[in-house]
């Protein structure tokens, strides 16, 4: 009979009637690298925050070793060798990283020994391979480098369980090379290692063993040997997934869109020019908060700019609204869609109306024209293959791809020259990321102007037909998909072009 290092039980969790967890079972061996693989919503946060002592579970059962333990807080967990690192890291910006990993763990009875403490930290550095100097301030660190304190961090508090959340979100490809040649020094050396992911390309290279939730419930545990991505991509949507896209070649036409020697951040050394064509998708790479809500922000007008010139269709639009630019011809998906996009609490055709109510044929003289609005909302609705009960139900009630399909086909419904599609897919599930690629084609294949802005390096990479690389608000590259070299978008989302001497 196996004895598993980590089982969860018939593990089931309700929030407010909402079961996020539904009599889901994960067994974990010894020294393996596993992968929670499931789509954002389909429990697998909520089950390791259980796990962690985070939350409690209302049915069910954990398991360390073969012996049942209940674990009712984080400082068990950590007792029981059981660590987590989180999405948003827990780091103090202004200690040093020795500070940052001994913090609550300092050893010495009555004075700090930081020569021990040193020594300790030094060890386990060298022994994973982390490469980090311990005096290094975290404010001075890279995301990479300060994900790899908090992973020294826990394996310093004595952990061999250790639990990943969405680990890559915030990495550059380089980084996330090497978190994977980390994480397999740290299985090498007996870690037990829980990779929670949506991301089939990273569970097909890290993980030995994937468990697959949806809507939180238990869909198959595999080997990696006897999978593919499609099957998985299967298990994790519930039906066939299309990987490869179609991209017809055209020649582009008149700029659309031209931004010329603005600045997107203070700090910033130099400004930002660039344009884009009636019938191309101009991509915007980058690790988030290096420019990209304010690039977005900036042409829409929600965010005040000094210097610099932005034109649509050859005219200065700086001193014009909102209101007024999205009048000539501007479509808007914005990165957050519940504080720019959409009303949770109004109805899906209320929502179909939001910056658009003055409108013919919604509107005339004034007056509200609801059968045409409710005529809109249903002809939107079915091309566009939302899942709704109602035009009347809550827009908030959708899952997050219906929700983003709304606001898709309101905007796209308008006709606008340019539709800025600031991280389209965030927070979607593989089929409606599928749907939503595949209309951004086909308005491009239109002749619309597009300006897409996306954390997702691969979703860039699919759909762009030229690429621009932001870091720190300036601009390091715009070319042609085709003319980067492999890798070389990677050096410069991290603010090295290739070429130029590397660290980290």
């Amino acid at each position: 009979m196996n004895v598993y290092h980590v089982e969860l039980k018939e593990i089931t969790k309700r929030f407010s009637g909402f079961i996020a967890n539904d009599h889901i079972n994960l067994s974990v061996k010894r020294g393996e690298i596993h992968s929670l693989l499931g789509e954002n919503g389909a429990g697998k946060t909520t089950l390791m925050k259980i796990l962690l002592g985070l939350y409690s579970a209302d049915e069910g059962s954990l398991w360390i070793d073969g012996k049942e333990v209940h674990i009712t807080n984080p400082r068990i967990a950590f007792q029981l060798g059981i660590g987590m690192v989180h999405q948003h890291f827990m780091l103090v910006n202004n200690l040093s990283v020795l500070e940052n990993i001994i913090l609550g763990q300092e050893p010495g009875n009555v004075s700090l020994d930081m020569k021990k403490s040193y020594k300790i930290v030094q060890e386990l550095s060298t022994k994973y391979n982390f490469a980090l100097d311990l005096n290094a301030k975290v404010e001075d660190l890279s995301v990479g480098m300060k994900q790899r304190v908090e992973i020294l961090k826990i394996l310093y508090r004595g952990a061999d369980i250790i639990i990943l959340d969405e680990p890559t979100a915030v990495l550059t490809p380089q980084e996330a090379d090497k978190l994977m040649k980390i994480l397999h020094d740290m299985k090498q050396q007996g870690k037990t290692i829980i990779f929670i992911t949506h991301k089939l390309n990273e569970t097909m290279e890290v993980a030995d063993r994937i468990t697959v939730l949806r809507n939180g419930k238990n869909v198959i545990t595999v080997n990696k040997e006897d999978t593919t991505p499609e099957e998985l991509a299967k298990f994790m949507v519930g039906r066939d997934i299309c990987f490869t896209i179609e991209k017809s070649k055209k020649k582009r036409g008149k700029p659309i869109l031209s931004i010329e020697n603005v600045k997107l951040l203070p700090q910033a050394s130099d400004t930002v020019s660039l344009s884009v064509h009636e019938g191309e998708i101009v991509g915007i790479a980058g690790v988030e908060g290096n420019g990209q809500r304010e690039l977005e922000e900036i042409i829409l007008g929600l965010r005040k700019y000094k210097n610099g010139t932005i034109s649509l269709l050859g005219v200065n639009i700086n001193s014009m609204t909102t209101k007024v630019r999205k009048d000539l011809g501007i479509g808007y998906i914005p990165s957050d869609r519940h504080k720019r996009a959409m009303l949770s609490n109004f109805t899906i055709a209320d929502n179909y109306l939001l910056g658009y109510h003055f409108r013919a044929p919604f509107s005339s003289k004034g007056i509200l024209k609801k059968r045409e609005v409710e005529k809109h909302s249903k002809d939107m609705i079915e091309c566009f293959q939302i899942k709704v009960s109602g035009l009347h139900q809550s827009i908030g009630s959708l899952s997050g791809g219906n929700q983003q399909k709304v606001i898709v086909s309101r905007e796209v419904s308008q006709n606008p020259h340019l539709i800025i599609a600031a991280q389209p897919t965030r927070g979607l599930d593989i089929g409606a990321i599928e749907y939503i690629h595949n209309q951004l084609l086909r308005l491009r294949d239109e002749g619309k102007a597009i300006l897409l802005i996306s954390a997702e390096l691969t979703e860039i990479l699919k759909l762009s037909d030229r690429i621009g690389v932001l870091y720190k608000g300036e601009l390091m590259e715009l070319k042609e998909t085709d003319e980067y070299a492999e890798g070389e978008i990677g050096l410069l989302m991290a603010g090295r072009k290739a070429g130029i001497g590397t660290n980290g």
